[in-house]
């Protein structure tokens, strides 16, 4: 139904209009605030020199605070005038009147009347358009009930500042709504999802921000976009306490950070620190390393190279709890070597702290703080204990030389003898007197010196290859385990799983800098964490405010990660822990023929439940070998479908190189996507399997042919990750009768020329 066709058509346009008036009236305004307060920044700056500079300098930090407060504010309504709100209550609160209240991205107030013009969507008020039912409901404000009655629910699609839809929710329409906009494009469905929040959605973006939260989310159950609507909410709920600067946002790559980049200004969450587990731990810890290509070990297990065996042993060995108790026994040895090194503090002969002092400090004292940090302290009060000690020291032997003085003087008759003495003690004092006052002042830095700086990076060498002190450290490994660690560690390569360690002794022997000290974290793709990286990042920040979404059924990486939930339950016990089973992103056809793939894995894991959205059958295209030509004709296909975003998903990297360079090569508009790459509209999309987690496409082309995919936990969840990307179609290229039970060229599907 056209939205002209609505009864109260007539009376919701003039309420679009009003509100797009009226936002343009306060555009105009904000924009004169902003000239007005870049005026006076400029008048004060001319001031500076012949006016007082303390009072100009006050006037050009006050106006750059309007100007910054007027921009943002201009940003904020331009970004929402074209779409301004997308739905609408009618609600009561108990012991107050009926109103109409329309819920946008952003809130607007009457200036005049404090009326609400639009409500923000994550306003306590607004939780009951997405989790209230029509009648009697409660939501809660700064932790106290409120109750109403809600007479009834309302949404609009408005594009372009017209209203292009109105309907009236109720459960049946909520699930129109829903289809409608599951049956649009990738590209523009991340933007919009917080008009079509579900319920489950809801629970778990509102859900206690000041506990930690676990999700295991299916393919498609929108785990990303929760994330971010909960970073959102978070700001909204608790902004007067978090600087958006102490979140940090930790993706799986580059390439998902560029894919989530769009949504975050909308969101209003553009300033958090967006970033991978890999680039943080370097800024934290401000290393130079060169490390590995964090992907080729994953090909190698998927090649099945003969390494298998032993990179998974060593792999799981650096992301086990059992490497972090290692690590604290080595820790505890650093910490005793570095406390032995505390002996008497001396000036002269006068000592003025004892080592039992010092070490009880250093020990107990500042147990609390990293080791660097406690020898800060150390030397903080050396430098005062020394300063007032010399003092006491200079008064006293001051007095005692103006006492031997008198004695000299008054107390020995013989001249010459009186001469040599006096002289003797004065000569004596001008000298000693000096040099102690000097040597005071140098006692705390000389002192110091016997304690070497933290060397991460060389600590953690010279542990990983020390045998005898893995062996006290590290007593439970067997034989092997040492031997292939040593090995490994004396050639001298970093890995991604060595990261953990080297965070987790920074922050236990440096501490981390406080520009990276983040008060809450936000983890996607959490299943692809080991239990150490973690424990690590939960240590290291000293926080456990933690969201951690992620999905086991798409953990290609769990011959170094987390393998259940129960292991990360464990280090945050203060979590809530919930699921989200249900797929809106895949048609029920593609669905099931991803839940086939996953069903053949012995570990069991939970299959996705579909929302019931049809869609065509994936297409099989039986070839032995990879055709160009054929790829381009069935990409164009798919295009002139309307669809906009397309991929073609491979295996492995090398492959995915391969075939770029074949289809550029017929002049075919492609595009490899890497680690540190974005996407282009326009263009084939070609990517390896493991970077396509978390990404969604319109249409998706699977196809392996040099690396082909194996009946293989691991090669499943690649291939499974693989088919869970496209919203509409999907199409297989190659051979997939070991996955879907027959061969594509003797039935109904298709066979590349």
């Amino acid at each position: 139904m056209a939205a002209s066709d609505h009864p109260d058509y007539a009376e919701e346009l003039d309420r679009l209009e009003y509100t797009k008036e009226y936002m343009q009236r306060l555009l105009g305004e904000t924009e004169r605030e902003a000239a007005a307060s870049r005026e006076n920044i400029r008048r004060s700056m001319g001031d500076l020199e012949h006016l007082d500079s303390s009072l100009s300098y006050i006037n050009i930090l006050t106006n750059a605070r309007f100007f910054e407060m007027a921009s943002g504010r201009q940003e904020e309504l331009e970004g929402v005038l074209q779409n301004p709100y997308f739905a609408r209550i009618h609600f009561k609160k108990d012991g107050e009147g009926a109103e109409l209240l329309y819920i946008g991205k952003t809130s607007l107030f009457h200036r005049e009347t404090q009326e609400p013009v639009i409500v923000d969507w994550r306003s306590p008020v607004a939780n009951v358009y997405y989790d209230g039912r029509i009648g009697d409901v409660t939501y809660v404000v700064n932790g106290e009930e409120n109750s109403g009655h809600l007479f009834a629910k309302r949404q609009y699609k408005i594009e372009g500042g017209e209203l292009k839809d109105i309907r009236d929710v109720d459960l049946t329409t909520n699930d129109e709504l829903l289809q409608e906009a599951l049956s649009g494009k990738a590209d523009v469905r991340l933007t919009e999802i917080v008009s079509t929040i579900q319920k489950e959605q809801n629970d778990i973006i509102r859900a206690n921000l000041k506990r930690p939260i676990i999700v295991q989310g299916a393919a498609g159950s929108g785990k990303t976009t929760i994330a971010l609507h909960r970073i959102s909410y978070f700001l909204y709920t608790m902004g007067a306490h978090f600087h958006p600067e102490k979140l940090m946002i930790l993706a799986p790559s580059e390439l998902f950070i560029g894919y989530i980049r769009d949504v975050l200004p909308e969101l209003g969450v553009d300033k958090i620190r967006q970033t991978t587990f890999e680039t943080f731990v370097l800024g934290a810890t401000g290393l130079k390393l060169k490390l590995a290509d964090p992907d080729r070990k994953l090909e190698l297990l998927a090649e099945g190279s003969e390494m298998n065996r032993e990179m998974v042993l060593l792999s799981r060995l650096k992301g086990s709890l059992g490497f972090r108790d290692a690590l604290d026994r080595y820790v505890s040895l650093i910490e005793r070597d570095t406390m032995n090194l505390f002996e008497d503090v001396y000036i002269e002969k006068f000592r003025i702290i004892k080592k039992e002092r010092l070490r009880r400090l250093f020990k107990k004292e500042f147990s609390y703080l990293p080791l660097q940090k406690r020898l800060d302290r150390i030397a903080g009060i050396l430098k005062t204990e020394t300063a007032r000690k010399r003092k006491e020291i200079l008064n006293t032997l001051t007095a005692r030389y103006e006492q031997a003085l008198d004695k000299a003087l008054f107390g020995i008759r013989d001249d010459r003898r009186r001469r040599e003495q006096t002289t003797r003690l004065i000569d004596e004092r001008d000298e000693r007197l000096p040099a102690i006052g000097k040597e005071g002042k140098k006692t705390a830095a000389a002192y110091m010196k016997r304690f070497s700086a933290f060397n991460i990076k060389k600590l953690y060498r010279n542990w990983c290859t020390d045998e005898e002190l893995i062996r006290k450290t590290a007593p439970e490994w067997t034989a092997g385990e040492r031997e292939a660690f040593i090995r490994t560690s004396h050639a001298g390569q970093w890995e991604t799983e060595d990261l953990a360690a080297l965070l987790y002794l920074q922050a236990r022997l440096k501490g981390i800098p406080e520009p990276w000290k983040m008060r809450a974290v936000f983890i996607d793709e959490a299943q692809d964490y080991s239990a150490f990286q973690l424990a690590a990042l939960r240590d290291a920040l000293d926080t456990d405010m933690f969201t951690i979404v992620g999905d086991l059924a798409q953990g290609i990486h769990s011959y170094r990660s987390v393998r259940d939930w129960e292991t990360v339950r464990d280090l945050f016990p203060r979590a809530a822990f919930r699921t989200l089973q249900k797929s809106y992103r895949t048609t029920a056809e593609i669905m099931e023929a991803a839940n086939g793939v996953l069903g053949g894995i012995a570990a069991g894991l939970p299959l996705v439940e579909p929302v019931v959205r049809r869609g065509p059958v994936p297409e099989v295209h039986w070839a032995e070998s990879f055709n160009p030509g054929a790829v381009h004709d069935l990409y164009r296909a798919i295009r002139a479908k309307g669809h906009r975003s397309v991929a073609l998903i491979t295996k492995t990297s090398r492959e995915a190189e391969e075939m770029v360079a074949r289809l550029a090569a017929l002049d075919h508009e492609v595009m490899l996507l890497g680690r540190g790459s974005g996407p282009e509209s326009g263009r084939l999309l070609v990517v390896p399997g493991h970077l396509a987690k978390g990404l969604e496409f319109d249409a998706v082309m699977v196809a392996a042919f040099r690396d082909p995919f194996r009946d293989s936990e691991l090669d499943r969840k690649i291939l499974y990750v693989a088919m869970t990307r496209p919203m509409h179609e999907l199409h297989l290229i190659g051979d997939f009768s070991m996955f879907l039970g027959k061969r594509s060229d003797q039935g109904d599907p298709e066979r590349m020329q």
